[in-house]
C-alpha cells in the first residue's frame, strides 16, 4: 500500500508540475476576456474535458502507438525527458515554452476551449508524453492510479480556472510566478531522472 501511496504523489506531482494549474489562470482569463461568468464557467468546463479525454487516449493507447511505430521505451524515455527538462528550464527562466504555447486571438468560446485552452496549453506534448511515461511497463493497478491521478489535476485545474479572478487577487502574480518557478524546477529534475534511466535500459545497466 505505501508502494502505491508514493507512486500516487509521485504521479500527481508530475502532472502538476506539468500542467501547473495556478500559473494557467492569468492566460485563462486573457482568452476568456470579454466572456459573462457562465460563458467562461462553460468554456473551462470543456476545455478540461477535452484535455483530459486526449491525454487519456494516448495513455491507454500508448503501448499500441509503440508498436504502430516501432518505438522503444529507452528512446522514448531518454526523449521524454529532454522534452520535459526543456519546458522545466523554460519556466525557470521565466519563459513560455513553445510546446505550451498559446495564442490569444481567438473570439468564440468554444473555439477557445478546444484551441488553445485543451490543446496545447493543458493536454499539451509534455503533459502527454508524462502521463505515457508512468504507463510504460505499469501494471492494471498503476495505470489505475495514473488516470486517478489525471482525472484529480483536471478537477483542479477546472477548478483554478473558475476561480481564476480569485486566485490571481488573493495571491498576485507574483506569487504565482514564483510557484511556476518550482514547478519548473521539479519538472526538470523529473525529465533528468527520466533521462538517466532510459540511459541505463539503453546500455542494460538497471
Amino acid at each position: 500500500m505505501a508502494d502505491y501511496i508514493t507512486y500516487a504523489l509521485s504521479v500527481f506531482m508530475g502532472f502538476f508540475a506539468m500542467l501547473n494549474p495556478l500559473a494557467d489562470t492569468p492566460m485563462f482569463l486573457s482568452v476568456t476576456e470579454g466572456q459573462t461568468p457562465v460563458q467562461r464557467k462553460m468554456t473551462a468546463k470543456t476545455a478540461c474535458l477535452v484535455s483530459f479525454a486526449v491525454t487519456l487516449a494516448f495513455i491507454i493507447l500508448g503501448k499500441y502507438i509503440f508498436e504502430l511505430f516501432k518505438l522503444t521505451i529507452p528512446a522514448f524515455k531518454i526523449t521524454g525527458g529532454i522534452l520535459m527538462f526543456c519546458i522545466g528550464f523554460e519556466m525557470l527562466m521565466s519563459k513560455k515554452s513553445d510546446t505550451q504555447s498559446t495564442h490569444t486571438g481567438i473570439s468564440n468560446h468554444d473555439d477557445v476551449a478546444i484551441t488553445p485552452l485543451a490543446v496545447p496549453m493543458l493536454a499539451g506534448p509534455g503533459m502527454i508524453v508524462t502521463g505515457m511515461n508512468y504507463v510504460t511497463n505499469a501494471d492494471f493497478i498503476h495505470i489505475l492510479i495514473v488516470v486517478g491521478m489525471l482525472i484529480l489535476i483536471t478537477y483542479l485545474n477546472y477548478l483554478a480556472f473558475i476561480l481564476s479572478k480569485a486566485i490571481i487577487k488573493a495571491l498576485g502574480k507574483s506569487l504565482i510566478s514564483v510557484v511556476g518557478k518550482l514547478m519548473g524546477l521539479i519538472l526538470a529534475i523529473i525529465g533528468t531522472g527520466m533521462t538517466i534511466e532510459g540511459i541505463k535500459l539503453s546500455f542494460h545497466l538497471m
